[in-house]
């Protein structure tokens, strides 16, 4: 089974070069590394001195502007470039913890015939807060499991969670199933990954496909990323309407402080409290973002370029 990677990246830094190279050494190793690269000048200053198209034959490079890019039309571009029957859209951010890391998610991608896409674990970086641990870990749990419509009820918006940090694709079935949705301004994968259960498609998480990826985000940040996921939720209610959210937040925010009480971290509730509050803030601005004035929505989110 031929397998491609598909990496976005804007103003890369030499955590990706790692990243590559740990792609190049994978058990299952891809055919093609397809990047792309949101302005040129960042890549080759990255690049600056080095031989890199001789020393990574398997990558290729696309450039495009920060003003074309979009989260779900750049990849659906590089699947397009993409001659594997499964492709692997992952972040220039993140990092395989091991060498098996494509092997297990096309094994969990191929274990039922009836599943679209699989994901990997995410780990928390060395630096990451206990708050940052503890989500990651409440996210992305040690056991894997498979999510399709009769979960609905049970898990309700988690049904429909993916992440294309690292996900693998059955090329066929995105065709079929029509790519990712053009110009969105975040959850390109929960978006496809909600089209897929809706057509009787299956999601896996696979828990032994693991990377490193976490952020230390700020109140600030935590904002503008929550006001981009509440305008990405209002503007596909086909998803995510009469599937609440909030209450999944509410018992994430619940779990973390006893978390911390147990942990005998009492004081980081005061940050959970405020990175808590920023975030239903931006998204509650978020999901009415069309009430609000235009240079406010700017002001408001992560990806100003989307409103361009």
């Amino acid at each position: 089974m031929k397998v491609d990677v598909i990496i976005p990246t804007y103003k890369p830094e030499d955590r990706f070069l790692e990243l590559i190279k740990r792609l190049e050494k994978q058990t299952l190793k891809p055919e093609r590394i397809i990047i792309m690269n949101t302005e040129e000048k960042y890549f080759e200053k990255l690049l600056y001195g080095t031989d890199f198209a001789r020393e990574h034959p398997e990558v290729e490079v696309h450039h495009l502007s920060k003003r074309e890019f979009d989260h779900g039309g750049t990849r659906n571009t590089g699947v397009s470039h993409s001659s594997g029957d499964v492709f692997v859209c992952m972040t220039h951010d993140c990092l395989p913890a091991d060498s098996r890391l494509l092997e297990e998610l096309v094994r969990a991608l191929t274990a039922e015939e009836d599943i679209a896409v699989s994901y990997a674990r995410q780990l928390p970086e060395k630096d990451s807060g206990e708050i940052e641990r503890y989500t990651r870990q409440y996210n992305y749990p040690e056991e894997s499991c498979v999510k399709g419509k009769d979960q609905l009820p049970e898990m309700g918006i988690k049904t429909y969670f993916c992440s294309n940090v690292c996900a693998a694709y059955k090329k066929e079935v995105y065709r079929n199933l029509g790519g990712f949705v053009k110009h969105t301004i975040f959850n390109e994968d929960m978006i496809y990954a909600a089209g897929a259960v809706q057509a009787g498609w299956k999601i896996a998480y696979a828990a032994d496909a693991r990377v490193y990826h976490s952020h230390n985000y700020s109140c600030a940040d935590q904002f503008h990323r929550n006001f981009d996921n509440g305008v990405s939720q209002a503007s596909h209610p086909e998803v995510f309407s009469g599937i609440p959210a909030e209450s999944e937040g509410m018992k994430l925010v619940k779990m973390t402080a006893s978390h911390l009480f147990a942990v005998h971290k009492p004081w980081l509730v005061a940050k959970l409290i405020a990175a808590s509050g920023a975030k239903y803030m931006g998204f509650l601005l978020g999901k009415h973002y069309n009430s609000l004035p235009a240079g406010l929505v700017r002001a408001c989110s992560m990806n100003k370029d989307y409103w361009r």
